[in-house]
């Protein structure tokens, strides 16, 4: 490839000069069995590089790699049985079909599609289907703290943890962010039990009644003492709450709204087709 050098300097400092005439003849740069690159195919990044030399080595490895490119392509053309062959173009012209129509569905939405999920819509999808939103797993609004042993005054802390006070929790707060290697506040967002289990390196074997019968938890182990003061918890089988499935149904009425744009819009176009007499049944 070192003979393409020279040609591939003459062409970077010609092609400008080219470049503005449209109907300048398109310039031959290599040639892989029946396939020929062309200068203009080569990538604009390539040709623009900011010295001469660079843009000479990023063309010759352009060129490498397409040349590798199309001697395996039509290596494995001239192999292949033509039963594999057509099942391949058959398999191209699908996936060409699929991706034209899903980028025009998507444009269509975009423009057309109305996309405002308003809290009301939500709350209505919510009450009209709740027997569909039964929970699947224990859940609760929690505070978990993952403290080291030698931590000073743990006393003080789980004590403060125990505290419904805004001001002691402000204090925990203050005390954690200085010893705790974790302090999540899950108070305002529910959890799975299994992932507390998780956070505690404990499996609890009978969530419910553990629910039932705890407000507050520690254990520990060598490294660690765990601390988790439960605030509010729901069962399994028991409705979940609104928030804590809401962007479900966020999702589901987009997706249905979805579904039934593109099915109106596939029936526009097939009806319009009937009217103007542009598809026929031979």
């Amino acid at each position: 490839m070192n003979k393409f050098i020279p040609i591939i300097m003459i062409l970077l400092a010609s092609y400008g000069c080219r470049n503005g005439e449209s109907e300048a003849k398109r310039i031959p740069i290599a040639k892989a069995g029946n396939e020929v690159l062309y200068y203009d195919e080569i990538p604009g990044q390539a040709k623009n590089s900011v010295t001469p030399d660079d843009s000479t080595a990023l063309i010759k490895s352009y060129i490498n790699k397409w040349a590798r490119r199309q001697l395996m392509f039509q290596k494995a053309e001239a192999n292949l049985s033509p039963e594999l062959m057509n099942e391949i173009e058959e398999q191209l012209q699908e996936t060409r079909l699929n991706l034209v129509v899903y980028e025009y569905q998507s444009m269509m939405m975009l423009q057309k599609m109305d996309t405002v999920i308003s809290q009301e819509e939500l709350e209505r999808y919510y009450s009209e289907n709740e027997a569909s939103f039964a929970l699947t797993s224990n859940i609760v609004k929690t505070l978990f703290i993952k403290l080291p042993v030698e931590t000073p005054n743990i006393w003080k802390i789980k004590s403060l943890a125990r505290s419904n006070d805004q001001k002691d929790f402000q204090e925990l707060e203050s005390i954690c962010y200085q010893f705790a290697e974790k302090f999540d506040d899950f108070n305002e967002e529910w959890i799975t039990m299994d992932r507390l289990s998780f956070e505690l390196k404990e499996e609890i074997t009978n969530q419910e009644n553990f629910l039932k019968r705890t407000k507050f938890y520690e254990s520990s182990d060598s490294e660690s003492v765990y601390l988790i003061s439960i605030n509010d918890y729901r069962l399994r089988g028991t409705l979940s709450p609104f928030e804590y499935v809401r962007e479900d149904i966020k999702r589901i009425i987009w997706n249905n709204r979805r579904i039934e744009f593109i099915q109106e819009l596939e029936n526009g176009i097939y009806n319009e087709a009937i009217k103007e007499n542009s598809f026929k049944i031979y």
